[in-house]
This record gives C-alpha cells, sequence and structure tokens, in this order.
C-alpha cells in the first residue's frame, strides 16, 4: 500500500507499478484549495496514482479505527511512505504483516523533519541522499534499511535536488524491498542519535535576506529557498524606485567590498557583511524570472544602486 501526497513521491510510484510489486491501494491527501485561486486540487499523488489505474483512497486521518481496519482488510503486506503529510501510529502500521518503510530525503540521522533538502543546503553541506527507514514512533527516528549518497552541485537549488534526489530514491526502494523479501523479520541498523539534527518545516520569515550576512551564507540561502518560500529581498534604485524581488541563484565573490551592504558595487555585484555577492537569476514580484543581466538592462542598474532587507515586522506568515 503506498501513502503520499507531494511531488517527491511520483518517481517511487511510478516505479512501483512498474515493477514485479503490486499496489494494492493508494492512499493520500483530500484535494485542497491551492494557489492564488484556491482552485481545489488533487495531490501530486492522486493524479499520478489515477493516471496509472490504480485504486486511491483521499485519507483525511489515516489513524481513526474505520480506516485502520479498512487497510487491514486489503491484505497488504508493506506500507510504503514517501511525502504523505500524515504520521502513522502504531495501530495503522499494524494493519501491515511487514510494518511500513519511508523514503525521506536526508542521509539520516541529519536533518530529521519536513524540509530536509533546504536545510541541507543552507547548512552548506556538500553531500546527501536518501534514506529508506522503518516507521516508529518517533519522527524520522526509525532503523535504516538503504541509503543512497550524492553530492551536491555547487549552484544546485533546492527544487533541482529534490528532483534528482526523487529519483535516487526509486533506486533506494528497490533496493529496501530486496532486503526485505530475502529477510521479511529484518528490523534495519539503529540511527546514531547522537548525529541527529533538525530540519522543521520553513516559513516565509527564512526566505528574508540580510546583506549584512557574509556572501557565501546568502548565497545559500538564495539556493536552499528556491523555489519556495524564496529569498526576498527590495531593490531600491539611486531614484528612489523599488520594487520587490526574489533572487534564484548567486554566488559568493570572495574579497572585501567597499561599499555598504547591500550596495551595488562598479562591477555589478552587491556588497555584504564579507565579500561580494554574484546574482544569476532573479524574479521581480508579480513577474517571470530572469537573468540578472535582464534585470539590469530593464531596471537601468547602477552601481550605488541597493538591495536591503524587508522589514520583518510588515511579513504575513
Amino acid at each position: 500500500m503506498f501513502f503520499g501526497s507531494g511531488e517527491f513521491g511520483v518517481p517511487s510510484l511510478r516505479w512501483l507499478v512498474n515493477s514485479r510489486h503490486e499496489a494494492a491501494l493508494v492512499v493520500t491527501q483530500p484535494d485542497r484549495p491551492a494557489g492564488r485561486g484556491k482552485k481545489v486540487l488533487p495531490t501530486a499523488i492522486a493524479l499520478q496514482a489515477e493516471k496509472e489505474g490504480l485504486t486511491v483512497e483521499r485519507c483525511p486521518e489515516v489513524n481513526a479505527p474505520a480506516f485502520v481496519e479498512r487497510m487491514g482488510s486489503v491484505g497488504a503486506e508493506l506500507g510504503i511512505v514517501v511525502a504523505f503529510g500524515q504520521k502513522l501510529e502504531a495501530a495503522a502500521r499494524s494493519a501491515f504483516a511487514n510494518g511500513c518503510v519511508n523514503l525521506h530525503g536526508s542521509l539520516l540521522p541529519k536533518f530529521r523533519g519536513a524540509a530536509p533538502i533546504p536545510w541541507t543546503i543552507l547548512a552548506g553541506e556538500v553531500k546527501t541522499g536518501v534514506t529508506v527507514f522503518r516507521l516508529v514512533d518517533r519522527l524520522d527516528a526509525g532503523p535504516i534499511l538503504v541509503q543512497r549518497e550524492t553530492m551536491i552541485g555547487p549552484t544546485e537549488t533546492s527544487g533541482a535536488l529534490h528532483d534528482r534526489l526523487a529519483r535516487i530514491g526509486c533506486d533506494a526502494m528497490e533496493a529496501a524491498l530486496r532486503l526485505l523479501e530475502a529477510s521479511p523479520g529484518w528490523a534495519g541498523e539503529p540511527q546514531d542519535e547522537s548525529r541527529a539534527t533538525r530540519a522543521a518545516k520553513l516559513s516565509k520569515s527564512e526566505g528574508y535576506l540580510r546583506f549584512d550576512e557574509p556572501a557565501e551564507q546568502i548565497a545559500l540561502r538564495c539556493r536552499a529557498m528556491w523555489p519556495w518560500p524564496g529569498a526576498r529581498c527590495r531593490y531600491v534604485s539611486a531614484r528612489g524606485k523599488k520594487a520587490e524581488v526574489t533572487i534564484a541563484g548567486a554566488t559568493a565573490v570572495p574579497g572585501p567590498a567597499s561599499e555598504a551592504p547591500g550596495t551595488i558595487t562598479p562591477v555589478l555585484t552587491v556588497a555584504t557583511g564579507a565579500g561580494t555577492l554574484e546574482i544569476h537569476e532573479l524574479q521581480p514580484a508579480g513577474k517571470r524570472l530572469m537573468s540578472w543581466r535582464d534585470f539590469v538592462n530593464g531596471r537601468h542598474v547602477r552601481p550605488g544602486d541597493r538591495f536591503e532587507s524587508i522589514d520583518l515586522r510588515s511579513m504575513r506568515e
């Protein structure tokens, strides 16, 4: 039985459909309003499952006794959980003879939680991966069955890494199922609790830039927060015109900056608390993503213009 809602689980569901295993049932979150128009939309997993001709249950509470009984009646041997959005309690997990496994987008025990990929990039990690582990009561703390590692590209964003890890997850899940076929009762390897770190759900406030920070940290935040919530700030021209922008890609340039943090330098980089920031792509509010060159030409950006932080007191989460 496959439990999933978000895009991260779509490649795994596709792999499962094309494997020699049978997806007896797909369980996902209910349809919800999304986007500016708040149109009620199905989850990415619901769309994929219906495209594959699978039976789909939209479940608001997976641990409700009636639904636990429904799961048990299906007779599935294993529960596979990928970006589902609900915690399966012990009673729900006991509906499966071989328990439940989860695919997580980090090398556990590092970055347990809802947003492992952006926090991994923000921490400056050069390596990450995926983990398939057994579900237990504690969040992302169960014994590890399989891990797959990969290097993080020097300019890779959370969005790009998310998609790549989702594909790598197929290989990890296939290996985990082979292990469980050979030894269904294998518990897995316990996680090292001394190495555990947290990766809490992101809020909009995580994306607000401060140019008195080092350029390296700002560049990491730009990559980590794209596409959501976005590394946001305000461009201010020397003539006083303002525009809120989201910086999607940037790299740090070593060396001192003589200008005040946030000031655009003579070579059109941005002064920071340490080093300068070379912007590659950004998105003005309500506009398309564009290159820094197109923004410079379109806005007639000049040295002495600046980027400034958005007042946190005016934020609306």
